[in-house]
């Protein structure tokens, strides 16, 4: 009898935050659903709050191949990590959480096939580059968010950047192609409106960013409709917006059926990382 293909195994790394927690915990409970084993990371302070205030213990009791890996994020546990704490967080993480990525990934077993790791945590490329494994980048802001941070360094290079003061806010940026019609100063992160180039934090952001085209995959928390025809449309990871959000609703639905675009990108993810643990097992 022919020997069963193993299932790919699949380490998540996401930044141990709310938004990139969440809607990476989806995409682990969608690869278990496939059939995938996971081991998700979770640092020991936001493994706490999710035993306390969610359900995740029944939410993933259900997948036998999934399991969390608790690690310290390098913090005391009374730092309120906000964001006007961010350097802090990222300087913990790049000690702590690179020593446990490296030890966990060489002591893992089944090995691991794959690593999806949260793009803003650039240390995961260089670690898993070193060991050889596999990595695809998970953006968990939208395509356009990270198209602009992508091209940070072109509006430098254009005197776009850095805004020069109030007035600059609703000045258009015609740097960003795709974007030249409707990106304005006070569309970018708050990171980016600094009248400093040599900021940190827009540095450290734009130099992680550029890791993505390194890697071997990545993820876009989108779908196609959204940012794509949404985005010429758009002038004042309101009211105009309140009117379009039952036609979105609707095209965010269809994406996720089956033929829909969203449908179709998990799918060809799925076979993606079943070849990549294929390649690793013949290697």
């Amino acid at each position: 009898m022919e020997e069963k293909p193993k299932s790919p195994h699949v380490v998540i790394f996401p930044l141990p935050a709310q938004g990139h927690l969440n809607s990476m915990l989806k995409l682990a409970e969608l690869l278990s659903l496939a059939g995938l084993k996971i081991t998700f990371l979770s640092s020991d302070h936001n493994h706490k709050r999710l035993l306390r205030y969610t359900d995740i213990r029944t939410r993933f009791a259900k997948y036998s191949g999934f399991q969390f890996k608790i690690f310290s994020d390098g913090l005391p546990e009374d730092h309120p990590r906000t964001s006007d704490r961010t350097k802090e967080v990222f300087d913990a993480l790049n000690l702590s959480g690179r020593t446990f990525l490296k030890e966990m990934l060489t002591e893992t077993r089944p090995p691991v096939s794959c690593i999806i790791g949260d793009g803003i945590l650039g240390f995961v490329s260089d670690v898993v580059k070193e060991l050889k494994i596999p990595l695809i980048h998970f953006r968990t802001a939208s395509a356009s968010s990270f198209w602009t941070y992508f091209c940070v360094q072109e509006l430098i290079q254009a005197g776009e950047l850095p805004l020069k003061g109030y007035e600059d806010m609703d000045r258009l940026l015609t740097t960003v192609p795709g974007m030249e019609d409707f990106l304005r100063g006070r569309d970018l992160p708050s990171f980016c409106r600094v009248n400093n180039i040599s900021y940190g934090f827009l540095q450290f952001v734009t130099n992680v960013t550029e890791k993505s085209s390194e890697v071997d995959g990545l993820l876009l928390n989108t779908f196609e409709d959204l940012d794509g025809p949404i985005l010429s449309h758009i002038r004042s990871k309101r009211e105009e917006f309140v009117k379009s959000a039952d036609k979105f609703a609707t095209l965010a639905r269809k994406s996720i059926s089956e033929g829909g675009s969203s449908w179709d990108n998990l799918s060809r993810l799925i076979n993606d990382i079943r070849e990549m643990s294929s390649q690793s097992e013949s290697s």
